[in-house]
């Protein structure tokens, strides 16, 4: 006679009963392995033994052999779950750390994690392939959950990343009355034109991952940007939608092509700074000399133009070392290099030390007043005096060159339409008295007192791209742009 087919439950249980059921569980439908926290194949016999065999297996034993001698009253993991806690807490915590996965296969690395959890330690691409998508997904629902009925603002810029795309950023921020908001970055992509068009689609595919149901228009208030053209054009167009927002071009930005203009004014000292950067530069028999020479000051700085003020506060300092400086240039060999030929060529010029005085003290606070306004947290009163003593300082300029660095500045201002309004909010805000014919229109009371901590610069998603930038390193370079946005997402927006 045929013998009768065993049963699927019977069969599961017979092979807990075998194997133990420290090791392993059923509920009847699966087999499941308590140690390695995964479900195993059992149709077969052969398929349970392989899974025992493996090495994964064995060393989750002997982990928990070690973890029962350690401590006799831990319990054990009976509770099966299709997605590890502990494997998305690590997935987690290495992308907020900027650590890469593949770090994962590191030996060393992977014992450590081994010893001190007690866990199993997944490969990169089980974390990769089912946890990456799960961290970038509760960010955003979390950034959702916290931006639901609240005031924002938002800025948007694009750069140019090393494979030549076309990177945007998308910035938001609470505004809340009584103490700075918070600030996530809502979404990241690529877009094929940097133009008025692309920017104005991305803010509605921002949004409407924030607001799925439907864009919540009367709760932005504030669109944040640089001057450029296309930034501007993009700004009139948005502002039909979004009929109480006001566009305001980063203030930071403006004091820049304030100092841009000013190096302008100023070759003599903008080649003197160029030549001392090329002669440190990599040399440290020169870097030495200058040490034991000057051990009580730092090496001459060396700016990079795109960065804001850079170049002035280069021009302070060898204002203010001037005489230490040129000690130093004219004590090096003129042969060795074409650099120290025209920096010594230079401090002799005595037009030098006279332009370095007047930058000094006519445009010297400028780089500390650019650098004030990145800082987080201001009030929008504090952000606004900060321009305006900017603007105090210039006007005390004297002959045909500080004349046009204050035609510059009145330019800039003059052209950022959205400064003046704020500038109007801050005096309501201070208390001060504003006619009805400057009171802002589409603004109702609530929503002005919203502007209490209200930014006036856009470095936020500028540091947004500091961190993209050094997330996609040289050795980085197979990201997919998917992932760039998943990874960068949770790496930028913490919570606790």
């Amino acid at each position: 006679m045929p013998k009768n087919k065993t049963s699927t439950s019977a069969r599961l249980r017979a092979f807990v009963s075998e194997f133990g059921s420290d090791i392993f569980s059923t509920d009847g439908y699966i087999l499941f392995c308590k140690i390695c926290d995964v479900k195993v194949a059992a149709d077969k016999k052969f398929t349970v033994e392989q899974h025992v065999s493996r090495q994964k297996h064995i060393h989750g034993i002997e982990r928990k052999n070690l973890q029962t001698e350690k401590s006799k009253n831990q319990s054990l993991l009976t509770q099966p779950s299709r997605k590890c806690t502990f494997n998305y807490d690590l997935c987690q915590a290495l992308l907020s750390a900027n650590i890469p996965l593949n770090k994962l296969s590191n030996d060393g690395f992977r014992n450590f994690l081994e010893k001190y959890t007690s866990k199993s330690i997944p490969v990169e691409s089980t974390l990769r392939k089912s946890y990456v998508a799960q961290c970038y997904e509760e960010t955003i629902n979390n950034i959702k959950k916290y931006c639901e009925n609240q005031k924002l603002w938002i800025s948007i810029d694009e750069t140019t990343d090393v494979e030549g795309r076309y990177i945007a950023n998308v910035i938001i921020g609470t505004l809340e009355i009584g103490c700075p908001g918070k600030i996530f970055l809502l979404h990241t992509e690529a877009l094929e034109k940097a133009n008025h068009t692309s920017i104005a689609k991305l803010l509605d595919k921002a949004l409407h991952l924030l607001w799925p149901q439907g864009i919540k228009y009367d709760n932005i208030l504030l669109f944040l940007s640089d001057a450029a053209p296309y930034m501007i054009k993009a700004g009139k167009g948005i502002k039909i939608m979004y009929s109480k927002m006001e566009h305001v071009t980063c203030l930071a930005h403006g004091l820049h092509r304030v100092a841009e203009e000013v190096r302008k004014y100023f070759p003599k000292v903008d080649q003197l700074i160029s030549n001392v950067k090329k002669i440190f530069l990599k040399c440290p028999a020169r870097i030495q000399f200058f040490r034991e020479k000057a051990p009580n000051i730092s090496l001459p700085p060396q700016p990079v133009l795109t960065r804001w003020g850079t170049w002035l506060s280069a021009a302070n300092y060898y204002c203010e070392h001037f005489e230490t400086l040129k000690e130093i240039i004219l004590g090096l060999n003129r042969e060795d290099a074409t650099s120290i030929e025209k920096a010594q060529d230079l401090m002799d010029d005595c037009d030098l030390k006279s332009d370095l005085i007047y930058i000094y003290s006519n445009f010297g606070t400028l780089s500390d007043s650019i650098t004030q306004l990145e800082t987080f947290g201001l009030s929008l009163r504090h952000s606004i005096k900060i321009v305006q003593d900017v603007e105090n300082k210039i006007q005390q300029a004297g002959n045909r060159v500080g004349q046009d660095i204050k035609n510059k500045l009145k330019s800039v201002l003059d052209k950022n339409t959205g400064f003046k309004t704020m500038t109007t909010i801050s005096k309501i805000l201070n208390g001060e008295k504003v006619s009805n014919q400057n009171f802002p229109d589409d603004l109702n009371n609530s929503d002005i007192a919203h502007f209490q901590f209200a930014p006036i610069t856009s470095v936020d998603v500028e540091r947004s791209f500091s961190k993209y930038k050094n997330l996609l390193s040289d050795n980085r370079r197979s990201f997919t742009i998917e992932n760039i946005k998943h990874t960068l997402i949770v790496q930028c927006n913490k919570f606790d």
